[in-house]
């Protein structure tokens, strides 16, 4: 077999970038220098047992050949990362689409030998599955004894398996809310941990659970090494010094920067090289710059003409609260900006008005129309508009108006009424409705792009090179791709002329576009009623509005409140004196239907025949058989990394880009330069003139502007020394374990243990466990029944969130949870803590009013300090303020004990060691009708959740009781549409 047809994982490299490679897996702690230099084609490396750190009293195999490491890593630049990294560690940052995950994975490959255990953090599950694949593809040609990446998540993994797993050692994955319990409680020594592995390391935060993971690991293993990746450079550019903290939350001291324009990445990427300018063949990129039309272009300018309006009325609502010099339209565009500026917003939320908060909404709803106009078609773009007008329109009888101001503007007219024209029109003289239908352009580019395909492998086949005649067609989203998948399939059938059309396709949508409107319309009218028929046969009346439903003299030819308003191409408007006259959906119901029973006859005929196909699998040999890769053409939305796979796999001739992305662009350069003997032909489709061309320049833009800053930051940065943590002062040591009961004739006591913390494991997904490690106490974490926090043998802590604390109050399990603290602790105390950065304010100025119902927050709080007077409530403006309010209310009483904490709120008879599926309880317990008194009836009488769902009414009430087994069995038997 040659090597190219083995695929990029086995491709020969030189011999001097062999031997460099052998030399540095020789320098790591786990693997001796070879005897002599391999002879096989890929890059290895000789392991000793001794050196893998094996029992050296163990009998030692027949074998005396060394064991071998094969790395994949063809190109010179993936070459470099790995010398680096695997020499010092330190934090890598790659650009994206350079092949982050690959190197990570040979990376750890080069650590699966016998004796090590290596630890991969902050992986979600996507790419655990393509590392794992990676490494086992490189173990089939290894021979070092590796076991592969083993996963460990919630599901199915208890504490003796995983106990068990660790003590073999080798290469995981572990969630990390499961490896930092494990961490604490000793299951995973830290000492017998060879090194971790960071990935998406931007988001290791000083209150994130993978710091507390990486400080765990650095205060009990001084030698284990610390690998941290990250392909995602801006977040390293924000707040100060951003690249200077990022690191010394990591650990790490040196940082390894890797853009686009880096000397090894760019020559890594030529076209060309002097030692195989022969035999490459050079790719074809063929730019196709796509023209929108008229109506798409008077939208796009009407959309930003209303995002510049809402940026001027908010830097003109709130001047001098936040930094707002970035606020413009390019920035705008971009995905995140209404988060950044929500985020700015947070500290002064409560302090902001009613207008500025729906105007932070709105410019994420502007962002995702332009988005859907330049991606969807006609008719789905249409439906989306209307589903924003509807939800901005005022409810039946409700004179209040939630409309957003931008709805108001002539920009908004100009979009609704040029949506509503691409998709149909009416005649100003019959008053008939005749559909429009306007087609994507980039639909018919793509149609001229696979006719020149289809004629290029017709009058000039390509030769035998290693790939196939495929087409791959990548897109945005999987909602793009179905688009075009349906089109491809469509564009051919039912169409009179010579060229493709889409016309049969959009004929489709907008016939289930009116069966849409008509059901939501038949919806309006049915709540409409049902509110009719609650206030006593009168239409639904907001506050201060009593006037009867006959009572129209006021509305001076107006349509009145309790009717469906609509203005026609434009968005509602405020029902005041002088306002716009209102024509109701009622108008357009007999020309719709006309057009609509129109389509219904013409597209029903056509497609009449392929939808009732009747197949009864027989004869299953002769009908059905693999495809031929010459013969495909793929529509995959982009996914990262894992678009690496689909290259390799499919080895396309033809690429069609039908939507710009710099990454891809950029695995495409990777794979050519992988197999430079293979042709390949590039379509790069966009709009010109569009925010989606300003959108793919800002990106490109970003990321080299954001490695600029981190290539200056790192020359100007001083340097990290870790502060060993395991060297105490021994006075500051006696002083920390001095308590101070003096109080009532009491004495001065010294303990020899530091102060600890009993906290419930399900807490480990807040960053407060995280801060009390970090001053210095004692972190024990146990399955706790009764309490979230326990700080002395009678003090008990209850934390809620502000959204834990309403749905707390809504469904009574805090008014549960208060009756058992009292039962068994004497101080039991309710912890309220606001989030770091927002408004430490529990109402916001805007939302309070002068009359406070019986429902409201303040309401039912007050309720629950008057049942339970005992209960202590603390209020917490953040994380930090909370460590710092547990450390002093420690200060003057005793140590609790974890496995009293554990036992108290058991069962008679329950082990306190028995162990729960944590996600199946927590599952269990969201259900109405389970209760914090119940739901251990519910785990003692079934195995798992599917025998309690499939339980009858009366096995339920006999677990629960009668009147929440009725709840529990009337939720899990009501339908999703009722």
């Amino acid at each position: 077999m040659s090597n190219d047809a083995r695929g990029p994982l086995f491709l020969p490299v030189d011999d001097d970038d062999e031997g460099e490679l052998q030399q540095v897996l020789a320098q790591g702690p786990m693997i001796l220098p070879p005897a002599e230099q391999p002879t096989a084609t890929t890059e290895e490396a000789p392991v000793s047992n001794e050196a893998a750190g094996t029992n050296p009293d163990a009998p030692v195999p027949e074998a005396t050949e060394p064991a071998t490491i094969h790395l994949s890593l063809p190109l010179e630049y993936q070459r470099t990362v790995f010398r680096e990294v695997r020499g010092e560690d330190g934090l890598v940052i790659l650009a994206r689409g350079l092949g982050l995950q690959r190197t990570i994975a040979n990376l750890l490959h080069s650590y699966d030998t016998p004796g090590n255990l290596v630890v991969l953090v902050n992986a979600e599950s996507r790419e655990e599955d393509f590392i794992g694949e990676a490494i086992a593809e490189l173990g089939a040609k290894s021979d070092n004894g590796g076991l592969g990446l083993r996963i460990v998540r919630n599901e199915g993994m208890g504490v003796e398996k995983r106990q068990k797993l660790y003590t073999g050692g080798g290469l995981f994955s572990v969630s990390s809310r499961i490896l930092v319990v494990d961490l604490l409680t000793g299951l995973l020594d830290p000492e017998k941990v060879t090194g971790l592995v960071v990935i998406r390391s931007e988001r290791v935060v000083a209150t994130s659970i993978e710091a507390f993971i990486l400080r765990i690991f650095r205060q009990k293993n001084k030698d284990g090494f610390i690998k941290a990746f990250s392909d995602n450079p801006e977040p390293f550019t924000t707040g100060f010094a951003p690249l200077t903290n990022m690191m010394r939350n990591l650990f790490l001291r040196r940082a390894y920067l890797y853009p686009r324009f880096h000397i090894a990445v760019a020559e890594s990427l030529e076209t060309k090289t002097k030692k195989s300018s022969s035999q490459h063949r050079a790719t074809d990129v063929v730019e196709l710059e796509v023209q929108m039309t008229e109506d798409m272009r008077l939208i796009q300018n009407a959309v930003l003409e209303c995002m510049e309006v809402c940026l001027a009325e908010l830097k003109r609502s709130n001047p001098g609260l936040i930094d707002i010099e970035e606020w413009n339209v390019e920035s705008a565009l971009t995905r995140n900006f209404d988060v950044t500026v929500r985020r700015q917003l947070d500290p002064v939320w409560h302090r902001v008005s009613w207008k500025t908060r729906g105007i932070v909404g709105d410019l994420g709803t502007l962002r995702s129309i332009l988005h859907y106009l330049l991606s969807y078609d006609c008719v789905s773009f249409n439906k989306i508009l209307e589903t924003i007008l509807a939800t901005n329109t005022p409810a039946p009888g409700s004179t209040r108006q939630n409309a957003s101001p931008w709805l108001f503007l002539d920009a908004a007219n100009t979009i609704f009424t040029l949506a509503r024209k691409r998709v149909y029109t009416e005649t100003l003289v019959s008053l008939k409705t005749q559909p429009v239908l306007e087609e994507q352009p980039k639909w018919e580019t793509l149609a001229e792009v696979m006719d020149e395909i289809e004629r290029e492998l017709h009058f000039n086949p390509p030769g035998p090179d290693g790939g196939t005649n495929s087409v791959l067609i990548m897109c945005s989203d999987e909602r793009t791709a179905g688009q075009i998948r349906e089109y491809l399939q469509t564009m051919h059938d039912g169409v009179k002329g010579d060229g493709p059309s889409a016309t049969l396709m959009l004929k489709r949508k907008l016939r289930d576009y009116f069966e849409w409107k008509k059901g939501w319309k038949n919806l309006s009218e049915q709540i409409a009623k049902e509110k009719e028929d609650a206030n006593g046969g009168r239409p639904g009346l907001s506050t201060g509005d009593k006037r009867g439903k006959d009572d129209r003299s006021s509305f001076r030819g107006r349509q009145p409140p309790n009717k469906r308003r609509r203005v026609r191409g434009g968005g509602p408007s405020a029902a005041t004196a002088g306002g716009r006259q209102f024509i109701t959906i009622d108008d357009e119901d007999q020309n719709m239907a006309e057009m609509a029973a129109s389509i219904q006859d013409a597209a029903d005929g056509e497609v009449k025949e392929e939808m009732f196909i009747i197949d009864h699998f027989e004869d299953m040999g002769s009908n059905f058989e693999m495809y031929e890769m010459d013969d495909l053409v793929c529509v995959v939305p982009y996914d990262g990394d894992m678009d690496d796979r689909v290259l390799e796999e499919l080895r396309p001739r033809f690429v069609i880009m039908y939507d710009p992305d710099p990454a891809f662009i950029r695995r495409i350069e990777m794979y050519r330069s992988i197999y430079r003997n293979r042709s390949m032909r590039v379509y790069f489709m966009y709009y010109g003139a569009s925010v989606e061309e300003q959108r793919y320049l800002s990106s490109v833009r970003k990321e080299k502007d954001a490695f600029t800053k981190l290539i200056r930051e790192r020359g100007n940065m001083a340097l990290t020394f870790t502060k060993d943590t395991g060297v105490e002062d021994p006075q500051e040591a006696f002083l920390r374990t001095v308590n101070t009961r003096i109080a009532g004739g009491g004495r001065l006591k010294v303990t020899a243990e530091p102060p600890r913390v009993v906290v419930d494991v399900r807490e480990f997904r807040s960053s407060l466990p995280s801060l009390l490690h970090g001053r210095n106490l004692t972190v024990i974490p146990c399955l706790l029944t009764v309490g979230d926090y326990i700080l002395s043998p009678t003090m008990c802590v209850e934390r809620k969130s502000v959204k834990d604390l309403i749905q707390s109050l809504a469904n009574g399990r805090l008014w549960t949870q208060c009756e058992t603290m009292l039962l068994h602790y004497k101080t039991p105390i309710i912890l309220i803590e606001f989030e770091q950065n927002k408004s430490f304010n529990l109402e916001p100025f805007a939302d309070m009013t002068g009359s406070i119902g019986q429902n409201d927050l303040q309401s039912k709080l007050v309720l629950l300090m008057l049942a339970f007077p005992k209960v202590k409530i603390i209020w917490s403006s953040s994380p930090y303020q909370t460590a710092e309010i547990f450390e002093d209310l420690k200060k003057q009483h005793e140590e609790p004990d974890p496995l009293k904490a554990v036992t108290i709120g058991l069962e008679e008879g329950e082990d306190a060691t028995s162990q729960y599926n944590l996600a199946a309880v927590d599952l269990l317990r969201g259900v109405p009708g389970i209760t914090e008194r119940n739901y251990k009836n519910v785990i003692f009488s079934c195995e798992n959740v599917k025998e309690f769902v499939n339980s009858t009414q009366r096995e339920i009430i006999d677990m629960i009781g009668p009147e929440a087994g009725r709840q529990v069995h009337a939720f899990f038997n009501r339908d999703f549409k009722g």
